[in-house]
């Protein structure tokens, strides 16, 4: 399934909902990603201020892969 995330809000819920459809919660999402659950919740309330490591972390553990499309104009090849 592909979903175009074009916010934090638009990733925050795709995690949120990926987690729920594994049957996990955020303290078992935290505890499988090696994090606190406190940053878990901050992810998917969407804050700001998450670190970009840890939330590759969370996104490794739930096998989520981000792919970005880049213009044709703004290739360097």
């Amino acid at each position: 399934m592909k979903q175009k995330i074009l916010s934090i809000d638009d990733l925050a819920d795709l995690i949120r909902r990926h987690r729920k459809s594994l049957g996990m919660t955020q303290i078992d999402l935290a505890g499988a990603s090696n994090l606190g659950p406190r940053f878990v919740g901050d992810l998917e309330r969407a804050k700001p201020t998450c670190e970009i490591g840890k939330t590759f972390q969370v996104l490794q553990m739930l096998g989520i892969e981000l792919e970005a499309n880049i213009p044709a104009h703004e290739q360097n090849d």
